[in-house]
């Protein structure tokens, strides 16, 4: 959620060069929802070349929506750690209050194992509380199960069996919608691209080859 990339070099790094890696970085004083910031993300697709579109967590509902309009080339769409459908239903309630919660003063560590503490503190420090507030209600809002099912691309879903923000519930949605989902458990917590990049570069890289040769 806090848009920066900072977190996925890790993962970019274990991908050892063979692909072209376009990160999208969300402005940090952005408060726009789900559809401002996908107009960010289409701005950086590439046009004149096959490509893949990769949404982790937060971004998983940006690129299921792209996704449904398969724009250029697109080849696959991999989603890791997140959700068509707001995660956690039972906290819409909280809607209404989400202005008065302090989310840079929240502790870090029930989000995050302590390797990947600083890192995680760096980032959100890029980011505004308004705009954190703002991508926290469009998460409680979001639903994009009709552009999954418009969805014509082959789909690869990363799981992390130890994930205390989006539940295995989000997954089986996915899966429900579209069958022919590929899904690869890790036991890795929510942050599974940079606590295991290596096992994550080596089935993404495996999916993009073979969306490439279809």
């Amino acid at each position: 959620m806090d848009g920066t990339g900072e977190l996925f070099t890790p993962f970019i790094q274990a991908l050892g060069g063979e692909f072209d890696v376009r990160v999208v970085r969300y402005p940090g004083d952005h408060c726009g929802g789900y559809e401002q910031l996908e107009e960010v993300a289409r701005a950086a697709i590439p046009l004149d070349r096959p490509y893949l579109l990769l949404g982790e967590s937060f971004s998983g509902p940006l690129a299921i929506s792209i996704s449904a309009s398969a724009p250029g080339q697109l080849l696959g769409l991999v989603l890791c750690c997140t959700f068509a459908r707001n995660p956690r239903p039972g906290l819409s309630a909280l809607k209404p209050v989400i202005g008065a919660v302090p989310f840079k003063a929240l502790p870090s560590g029930w989000l995050v194992d302590r390797p990947l503490r600083a890192a995680f503190e760096r980032a959100l420090e890029q980011v505004s509380t308004p705009a954190l507030r703002a991508r926290m209600r469009a998460v409680l809002a979001v639903d994009v199960c009709d552009r999954l099912r418009a969805c014509a691309v082959p789909i690869l879903y990363l799981r992390a069996k130890r994930d205390r923000l989006v539940p295995l519930a989000a997954a089986s949605l996915i899966t429900k919608i579209k069958p022919a989902a590929k899904v690869i458990a890790f036991d890795a917590p929510h942050f599974l691209l940079q606590t295991a990049p290596e096992h994550a570069a080596r089935e993404v890289a495996a999916f993009v080859r073979l969306s490439a040769q279809r």
